[in-house]
């Protein structure tokens, strides 16, 4: 069982991430921690892996654990066998194998005759059969590298599994062996993940926000169809929160008109009857102060009901003020963009592709393109783009304009502001003001605007990206999203989904996440594992 009490974490600047966190989790429940970016869901999952100590609080833990990162880059320098924490064991069995055990090798080994045996089997498990214990991590891909650490999972057999971000860097064979063994395994399990199909596998989803965490009784499916209902009932709230607002106002004026009314006929009458002017004086204080006690009976209602409304309208998501408008692409729909006949590239090594690939791409259409890592679909892109030129065949290009956006958004130059990086794309000639209202429609305030770009997250990046596309004069003609939810939370894919889904050009894809590639409206794919068009 995993329990968590009052657990406060602080960053090195003193900035508070999380505070007075409550979680319990139980032996054999699979859990999703979701939220957005910045939030805390992968320190968290540090914390209770024991990376990282908690500025406060109480962690119990029964059992092992087992912490797979996000990123890898930080165990470069290490072997597979010393990354996975059985370099020292797998040394000492050779060593008794070999003669040569002392006493220390046998206390390093603990009986644990079969760890090599369970290495070579779990790397066998994951795929990754030319994969050699001794091998660096720096050798290996990132699918490779999280395959990698996934194999540790049998190799330790732990309790507890926390995940962060598993199917980041695996293609559709590897996540298919994830899912697998999501479905299948008796641990424990914390996942931290964007992937909305991993995330139907498990049993809850526990939503951490800056309130805390809130516990869904479902998958993920489950948990949108709760939160789309928490966003109308919010919704409704606000409306009658603001109708009381609109009654309170009325209600105040209407009494205040009245009272002033009877004020005037009141003092109309004292005048007839020859009221004394130092009573008059008494009575129009009195007057005076009736009205100033009715001013803050119904002030101090109409501000309750104001703080009241904005607490609720806190709570709406920041997206819903965002609009696209990419406009619309000068060439028309079903003109012919490319036709490849029996196309293929060679690097010196041999041909990229088994079978040389023919296909004709019009404007206007949506397609993905598939296959595993390696089976050339960035070398393809290369050659849309007039990169790279085909070794054989040949390839028409029609005259167009593209964007290419990769998962690191190199459209983005870490040089600038994002100010800057707006105006670059400003060719219509917007005013100063004009762009900073876009930025501000795409969440970046005035204390964003001189932040430099290399300081923004992957989701600030997406929506500065976003931001400079709709800032040009006409939407290009084709645009190439490569592996783009990677480092994007499941609200920034809502979101560029949304932009997308705007956008009436050409789009290729280059995706894993098959929700995605849905929700966006793909067409038809060019698998280049088959080698086919279908």
């Amino acid at each position: 069982m995993l329990f968590l009490h009052h657990m406060t974490y602080q960053h090195p600047n003193k900035d508070v991430l999380f505070n007075d966190l409550q979680l319990c989790i139980n032996p054999y429940d699979k859990i999703a921690l979701i939220g957005n970016n910045g939030i805390g869901k992968s320190t968290l999952l540090k914390i209770i892996a024991g990376e990282i100590p908690p500025l406060a609080g109480e962690l119990q833990v029964e059992g092992s654990r087992y912490y797979v990162p996000q990123l890898f880059g930080q165990y470069n320098h290490l072997s597979v066998a010393q990354a996975l924490q059985v370099a020292d064991k797998l040394q000492a069995l050779q060593e008794i194998l070999a003669g040569n055990g002392s006493e220390a090798h046998f206390t390093t080994l603990n009986d644990d005759w079969t760890i090599e045996e369970r290495c070579q089997e779990a790397l066998l498990q994951w795929q990754l059969e030319g994969v050699a214990l001794e091998q660096r991590l720096s050798e290996l891909s990132g699918g490779q590298k999280t395959k990698v650490f996934l194999a540790g999972i049998a190799i330790h057999r732990p309790d507890l599994v926390l995940l962060d971000e598993p199917s980041n860097h695996l293609d559709a064979g590897g996540r298919a062996l994830l899912y697998a063994f999501i479905q299948s395994t008796s641990c424990t399990l914390l996942v931290v993940s964007h992937d909305r199909n991993l995330l139907n596998l498990l049993h809850a989803v526990f939503e951490l926000n800056k309130w805390g965490i809130r516990v869904y009784g479902g998958n993920y499916d489950f948990y949108r169809e709760q939160k789309l209902l928490e966003g109308q009932v919010l919704n409704q709230d606000i409306r009658n929160k603001e109708k009381a607002l609109r009654k309170a106002k009325e209600k105040e004026k209407e009494t205040l008109e009245r009272q002033r009314r009877l004020d005037a006929r009141g003092k109309k009458k004292q005048e007839r009857a020859g009221v004394a002017r130092i009573m008059m004086n008494t009575l129009r204080n009195h007057a005076e102060n009736s009205t100033s006690k009715l001013k803050n009976i119904h002030g101090e209602k109409i501000n309750g009901i104001a703080e009241e409304l904005g607490e609720l309208r806190a709570t709406l998501p920041a997206w819903d003020q965002m609009k696209f408008d990419f406009g619309s692409s000068t060439l028309h729909r079903g003109k012919v963009f490319f036709t490849a006949t029996n196309i293929n590239v060679d690097y010196g090594c041999g041909a990229i592709w088994k079978k040389d690939l023919s296909f004709r791409l019009v404007s206007g259409e949506r397609l993905a393109l598939k296959g595993a890592n390696g089976s050339g679909k960035t070398t393809l892109i290369q050659v849309l783009l007039g990169q790279v030129k085909p070794a054989t065949g040949t390839l028409y290009r029609a005259e167009s304009t593209n964007i290419y956006v990769d998962q690191d958004y190199s459209l983005i130059n870490h040089n600038y502001q994002v100010y800057e990086q707006v105006q670059n794309f400003n060719t219509t000639g917007k005013q100063e003001h004009e762009l900073k209202i876009q930025l501000s429609r795409f969440l970046f305030s005035k204390d964003d605007w001189e932040k430099p770009c290399a300081a923004l997250s992957g989701g600030e990046k997406m929506r500065l990206m976003l931001c400079c596309l709709t800032t040009g004069k006409q939407a290009p003609d084709l645009i190439i999203l490569d592996e783009p939810t990677n480092n994007l939370d499941i609200q920034n894919i809502e979101l560029l989904t949304a932009a997308v889904n705007a956008y009436q050009g050409m789009l290729l894809v280059v995706s894993h996440d098959d929700s995605f590639l849905e929700a966006v409206g793909i067409e038809r794919f060019i698998d280049l594992s088959d080698e086919a068009m279908k």
